[in-house]
């Protein structure tokens, strides 16, 4: 059994999904790896213009495998792999969320560019209630996502936040009944089927938009808009108005 499979369920649209059921989906090493590599391999796909990240149907993610941390010293700690494929993909990614997704699995669902969550998802960052400090992100990445007093309520106490505490402080961008992959599938292959030029650079501008001056991040996105018009989509985009018509994107 593969403990993170990748399967093709729409035109342009894969689903990375997190698989070792008998331990709700602890992340380990290998886990980890496997993951990076995905993104890594569908980033160089042509035919995948979007990526859906999810776990199981009752838990996402539990964060950390404790058994294979427990004996670890700073040495150790340090060594430890961690990466932020998701933050750095060049193509978007959804979170799809259905139970929980505490420490480690929370931290990628911190990095995917908006998240999709069942009315049963809950998020949180236990790693105080044991004497840890979050590794992957959690610290810096939350307050730029709900603010520094939300973070620090999160992260001080380890309590968690559930779907509509999540929604509330735009943690979540949607919040479904039941399982909510249909929904992040929809939403991929709706982004799949635009200029997928016009969709990589947004993504971009916003990332690094995010950690500059106003001015510079003003400046990124006025880049971005005039790169535009040096891409055929632009054209077939204006011509599918003008000739009132449903346009034919090709990428490039």
């Amino acid at each position: 059994m593969a403990v993170v499979e990748v399967d093709r369920p729409q035109d342009g649209v894969a689903v990375v999904r997190l698989n070792r059921p008998d331990v709700r989906n602890a992340l380990n090493t290998e886990v980890r790896r496997l993951l990076a590599d995905a993104v890594a391999e569908l980033n160089q796909d042509d035919e995948v213009g979007a990526l859906v990240l999810t776990g199981g149907e009752t838990v996402f993610a539990v964060g950390a495998d404790l058994a294979e941390q427990a004996d670890r010293d700073v040495v150790g700690a340090i060594g430890a792999y961690t990466h932020q494929a998701f933050w750095y993909s060049a193509k978007p990614v959804i979170a799809a969320v259905n139970g929980d997704a505490f420490g480690g699995g929370n931290e990628f669902v911190a990095q995917c560019d908006f998240v999709i969550a069942s009315d049963a998802a809950r998020f949180a960052q236990p790693e105080v209630t044991i004497g840890l400090v979050p590794g992957g992100g959690a610290t810096q990445r939350l307050p730029r996502a709900i603010g520094r007093q939300n973070a620090l309520y999160a992260l001080l106490t380890g309590l968690p936040l559930t779907a509509q505490d999540a929604y509330r402080l735009g943690y979540v961008a949607e919040v479904v009944a039941g399982d909510a992959l249909g929904r992040a599938v929809e939403l991929a292959a709706l982004i799949a089927s635009r200029p997928r030029l016009a969709v990589r650079q947004i993504k971009e501008v916003v990332r690094l938009g995010l950690d500059a001056p106003f001015e510079a991040g003003i400046a990124l996105e006025r880049r971005g808009y005039q790169l535009m018009f040096g891409t055929r989509d632009l054209r077939e985009g204006f011509a599918s108005v003008q000739e009132g018509r449903e346009p034919k994107f090709t990428g490039t």
